[in-house]
């Protein structure tokens, strides 16, 4: 798992881009749900007000808040507004612009005011209540008069009571005419702040919500009682906020799209960095780690394997780096909104957590093998196509298809299994999803029937619910993916921490610039990693420039061995190899190489063209000197006959050319790269006799001033060799020209006979002794 994490925190700058991005992402997706409970609690059901306490208000209406307010209050009211006789259809007060910008202020008059602006909307409504207390206070207010009146005193009616009527009859209907307010104008300041107490402390039971309201619905009655436009003023409130939602949508779009560009580049850049880093780890790979990492899986591990950590990096980057950030906002904005129904959310998660862990213990098995088992159908697959001609020799289509049956339904299986596991989670998520919103909604509407929450606020619930479950749904689905991520992570690991045992050394070593290509074996054994005795043992020989060393040897003698440590596909297990007297495990392997010209065993051709495969080692080369080591091995024979002769095309592997054919490019292309040392293992064995010998003089020619090497089984190949080693079962049996050996090597001298008559044998020393004639005459 540390591995996957590692991979993507060496972009640790788009990493750090992405994260503040995707904060601004959540904040504006965390904000669309209070402005949609803003639009229907204020710009629906408030009219587009959202004052609690009135910005404006007429003068008759203030002096009836007053009438609710004590003495010491009434001057902090006061003093928080000023008189607007001109802008209004009335005389009116309205709020400085000092007090509306300070939040205490507007606080200190909310809680002056709430209970005040309730009980005047409430007397004002006329409701069935108001009457009866209405009534109450007049009986009283006209008892009291009658009381306080002692006999034969002037009962002189107030200003304004009608004439020629008794005075109980006026009382009557003087109270009768009166208000509400104009009756408690008239009660004593202690006996109305005595009442208004009582109202308070019937009031105090109530929800704050309801309280709120009444504020709301003041203003918006004062607000109407001024003449101004309550239809305009809802239109303004809901173009703004929709305005602002929009623009905040926008912008969590463009949050979005700058998210998932940056990650697909982080998730891109690091699954190329990966595979170079496995190319450049596996082009140093000696023989050893080859041997270790199959071909199929080298190839798994740089594709599918890279794919899975690169969508996994991209996931993380947009799903599980936004899961908490969401998750965290929501929860915060849940507990604003309202705490009562915040269980029905750990309700949820805990489902959901049980659900994950579910599939956790049944799936993860599965992830584990799932890309061992692409690995064995890669290397089925690579197997019957690269042997598909031997299949087909031998008829064996049944049972390979048969194989890949196999291969190919366990993958399936596995694969099928898993995802039945992921399409199963997504319904078990979605029932959660609705029954939650299901439950939400049944637990708000009591909460709104009690006056404990508004519809504008049960919808912004809903909405952040959903964003914390689709939080956790995101983290669920990145779960499922991880594991599998994860073996691929580990698998690439392993690649890149693989130890080659091929190194350069820290102190690095030149060739003699005047170097002639010496090549000297120093008793040399070698033995391969974890075997028990050695295949090649004590070998001591010095090949010189100008002459050409031949290694010849039964099957499994080690002949491909020792040619194979001279490029240092293998190092030796003890003694020394040196060219020009400098070891070569001293000098970097690219110094190393660069001197040497090889040539394998079974030849190997690039796609491309002739020209490219040509000029392989010397890119830079001109077209003489390609024309040149095409002459030289016998190439230009068959290349003329092509009609684009050096342009034409040559598949992969070199599969449109034969054999006989791949090996002599093999051999101009070692040719074209001017080495000081050749190294021929087994290259002529596709040959012709007739080609060979051609081909063997004009290299002798070539190479004068060069070291050649030549592993062979045909002693026709090696017999104008000026030394010739002969190996058995990894040791030195002879060492000479081919007639020292036939007299002094019973070991060659069989392989002589089994392949030579006398004749032949007769006729190849006449011809060895010719040739060296011919090359003292030239």
């Amino acid at each position: 798992m540390k591995n996957l994490f590692k991979y993507a925190a060496s972009y640790w700058k788009a990493m750090i881009a992405i994260v503040l991005i995707l904060v601004v992402q959540a904040y504006c997706d965390l904000s669309l749900p209070a402005y949609t409970s803003d639009i229907v609690n204020v710009g629906i059901q408030q009219g587009g007000i959202e004052d609690d306490v009135p910005r404006q208000i007429a003068t008759e209406e203030m002096e009836k808040l007053l009438l609710f307010v004590s003495e010491d209050d009434q001057q902090t009211v006061m003093d928080a507004y000023t008189e607007d006789n001109t802008s209004y259809k009335k005389e009116a007060y309205v709020l400085k612009d000092s007090v509306a910008e300070e939040e205490n202020t507007m606080e200190n008059l909310k809680d002056i005011l709430q209970i005040p602006m309730m009980m005047t909307s409430g007397i004002e409504s006329g409701s069935d209540t108001t009457k009866q207390m209405e009534d109450k206070l007049k009986e009283q207010m006209s008892q009291g008069m009658a009381q306080s009146m002692p006999q034969g005193a002037d009962r002189t009616m107030p200003e304004g009571m009608p004439q020629g009527e008794s005075q109980a009859e006026s009382q009557t209907v003087s109270l009768d005419d009166m208000s509400m307010f104009d009756l408690l104008k008239m009660l004593p300041a202690e006996q109305r702040a005595t009442m208004v107490e009582k109202i308070e402390e019937q009031m105090s039971e109530m929800p704050d919500t309801i309280l709120d309201q009444a504020s709301v619905s003041f203003c918006r009655s004062a607000y109407k009682d001024l003449g101004m436009d309550m239809d305009q003023t809802q239109i303004h409130y809901l173009l703004k906020t929709g305005g602002q939602m929009a623009a905040l949508a926008l912008l969590g779009m463009v949050a979005s799209i700058m998210v998932a560009f940056l990650a697909s580049r982080v998730g891109a850049s690091a699954g190329r960095d990966l595979r170079s880093g496995v190319f450049h780890k596996v082009v140093g790979f000696s023989n050893n780690e080859f041997n270790h990492f199959s071909t199929a899986s080298l190839i798994t591990r740089s594709t599918n394997d890279i794919q899975q950590i690169q969508m996994l990096i991209v996931m993380l980057l947009r799903m599980v780096l936004y899961a908490p950030i969401l998750a965290i906002g929501g929860v915060l904005q849940v507990m604003k909104t309202n705490v009562s129904m915040s269980w029905i959310i750990g309700l949820a998660v805990i489902i959901i957590a049980f659900v994950v862990l579910l599939l956790f213990l049944v799936v993860m098995p599965k992830f584990k093998v799932l890309q061992n088992l692409v690995d064995k159908l890669n290397l089925v697959t690579r197997e019957i196509l690269t042997g598909l001609p031997v299949i087909r020799a031998f008829s064996t289509e049944k049972h390979e298809e048969e194989r890949f049956d196999d291969a190919n339904r366990t993958l399936t299986k596995t694969n099928l299994f898993v995802n039945r596991a992921m399409t199963f989670m997504m319904p078990v998520m979605m029932f959660v999803m609705n029954g939650v919103s299901v439950l939400i909604v049944w637990t708000g509407a009591h909460g709104i029937s009690d006056g404990q929450m508004q519809v504008g606020d049960m919808m912004a619930f809903i909405q952040y619910t959903m964003q914390i479950i689709m939080g956790f749904l995101m983290l669920c689905m990145i779960s499922i993916m991880l594991p599998r991520a994860a073996v691929a992570a580990d698998r690439v690991e392993e690649v890149l921490k693989s130890e080659t045992m091929i190194h350069d050394p820290k102190q690095e070593k030149h060739f003699p610039e005047d170097g002639k290509g010496v090549l000297t074996f120093d008793h040399v054994s070698f033995r391969y990693p974890g075997a028990d005795e050695d295949v090649l043992e004590d070998i001591t020989f010095t090949a010189k420039p100008g002459e050409t060393t031949a290694i010849i040897g039964s099957t499994g003698s080690g002949k491909s061995t020792l040619v194979n440590l001279i490029p240092r596909f293998y190092d030796v297990t003890s003694g020394d190899i040196t060219l020009d007297g400098v070891d070569i495990r001293e000098v970097k392997q690219h110094e190393l190489r660069e001197k040497l010209g090889y040539v394998p065993q079974k030849g190997v051709l690039f796609s491309g063209d002739i020209a490219s495969n040509i000029m392989f080692g010397n890119s830079h080369g001109s077209d003489d000197e390609m024309i040149e080591a095409a002459e030289i091995a016998q190439a230009t024979e068959f290349i003329d006959t092509k009609p684009e002769k050096y342009k034409s095309p040559i598949s992969q592997g070199g599969s449109n050319v034969s054999g006989g054919q791949k090996q002599r490019l093999s051999i101009a292309r070692a040719i074209a790269k001017h080495p000081q040392v050749f190294i021929f293992d087994d290259s002529f064995s596709a040959l012709d006799y007739k080609t060979d010998v051609t081909l063997r003089r004009a290299l002798a020619e070539k190479t004068s001033g060069s070291t050649v090497l030549i592993v062979a089984q045909r002693i026709s190949t090696i017999l104008h060799a000026e030394q010739i080693i002969v190996l058995d079962e990894g040791k030195v049996a002879g060492k000479g020209t081919h007639a020292e050996l036939l007299k002094n090597c019973p070991v060659y001298r069989e392989i002589a006979e089994s392949q030579l008559s006398r004749k032949e044998l007769e006729a190849a020393l006449n011809e060895q002794t010719d040739g060296k004639e011919d090359q003292i005459h030239g």
